[in-house]
């Protein structure tokens, strides 16, 4: 379909994406507080319950380097439905007898949830690029508010999945977030452009990995941020307060949730709040990972002198790590679609959220084994030495108008 009869019905295509896009996060997040509290309550091991994320994170990488390709070639409108379609799957596979719930058969659901997930994020991501008016400075606005909302809503699904495990038990729960999501695929489907996002070149499979050094970069980077990110949040933090500060699961997962809502909620106003043009944004980024890394060790150095006031400033390192993080993760995701033109921004956007996964995934070993060895401290220490890398490689971007 031509980019300016896109983006004649921008705003109206862009609403359906992000309705689409909320739902979605919101049974994301749902389902994954669904799985950790009823295995819990099965007598899973905590880490028999991680192992259950494990193909989530793996399948996630995979999808992102073929789904861009996927959506350059058939559109994505295809593959944003693709990816609720498969999480209603992936749903209704956990519905079974309870005798049934093996956990290899989990981690088959999650690998599908997981697939699904990436694929409706590559395609909302993209679809925004498409659709943003050409004014300045209205991309960056898009971008963070979808974005931002998008997280916010995921805290808000850590809440409504428990809510729901309390009012119907699990298999009731996964039914109600299998109909949420099945009304808003049958809403969205016919409405959005049949061939959005189509390459008029067509893509070919060589075309998979960026060839584009300012592309290759950021996604090092983006690396490199997530995975310091979840070296200390993912699995150390929890842990810590609840192993070490005596906290219980609900108010662990009250925190975390309230972290990612506050974080979203930051993202969104990202444009309001960096006030930098859009060619200074790579220097953003670059300084924006120092902080974050000097944030970690100002915490780790903390944690390491006795005071009855360690819980209320580790939440308040935390909220400054969020603040930044935020705004940083922002400036990431509008310079990926600076940087992309619109042939090709659906598989740059595929490949950058390759990188985005792999951080992911090796944030969450690095969190259990430094953990495990180091402590809390230790997986700080591990977050600060990732961001100082990010940092460096951040200093190479250029500006969006240089690419």
């Amino acid at each position: 379909m031509p980019t300016e009869m896109v983006r004649g019905h921008g705003l109206r295509n862009y609403l359906l994406i992000t309705i689409a896009y909320w739902a979605f996060t919101l049974t994301d997040g749902a389902l994954r507080m669904l799985v950790v509290l009823y295995f819990h309550q099965l007598g899973y091991t905590p880490l028999a319950i991680a192992s259950l994320f494990l193909f989530y994170e793996l399948f996630g990488i995979v999808t992102n380097l073929f789904g861009g390709w996927l959506g350059a070639r058939l559109g994505l409108n295809l593959t944003l439905h693709t990816g609720l379609g498969l999480q209603i799957c992936a749903l209704l596979m956990l519905t079974v007898d309870p005798s049934l719930l093996s956990l290899a058969y989990v981690m088959a659901a999650q690998a599908l949830s997981g697939i699904a997930k990436d694929l409706n994020k590559m395609s909302a991501k993209a679809g925004v690029k498409l659709m943003a008016p050409e004014e300045d400075g209205a991309l960056f606005r898009w971008v963070a508010v979808l974005t931002g909302s998008k997280n916010a809503l995921k805290g808000l699904g850590f809440f409504l999945g428990g809510l729901l495990l309390a009012l119907f038990g699990f298999q009731g729960a996964l039914f109600v977030l299998a109909g949420m999501l099945s009304l808003v695929l049958l809403v969205t489907l016919p409405l959005l452009p049949r061939g959005l996002g189509i390459s008029r070149k067509k893509a070919q499979f060589t075309q998979l990995l960026s060839r584009s050094p300012a592309i290759n970069r950021l996604s090092a980077a983006r690396l490199f941020l997530f995975g310091s990110r979840d070296a200390w949040f993912v699995v150390a933090l929890p842990v810590f307060l609840a192993a070490e500060q005596g906290w219980g699961h609900a108010s662990v997962g009250s925190l975390l949730a309230l972290w990612v809502i506050g974080y979203g909620i930051v993202q969104a106003l990202a444009p309001r709040l960096v006030r930098d043009s859009a060619t200074h944004t790579p220097m953003g980024a670059r300084n924006g990972a120092l902080t974050l890394a000097l944030s970690c060790s100002g915490i780790a150095l903390m944690l390491g002198i006795e005071t009855p006031y360690t819980t209320s400033l580790l939440i308040a390192g935390l909220a400054l790590f969020g603040l930044i993080f935020a705004l940083n993760s922002a400036l990431h995701s509008y310079l990926i679609l600076a940087y992309s033109d619109h042939d090709g921004v659906a598989i740059n956007v595929g490949f950058y959220y390759m990188a985005n996964a792999t951080g992911r995934l090796c944030g969450t070993l690095l969190s259990g084994w430094g953990y495990q060895s180091y402590g809390l401290e230790g997986c700080l220490w591990i977050a600060s030495a990732m961001l100082i890398s990010a940092a460096f490689i951040s200093r190479g971007l250029p500006p969006p108008q240089q690419v």
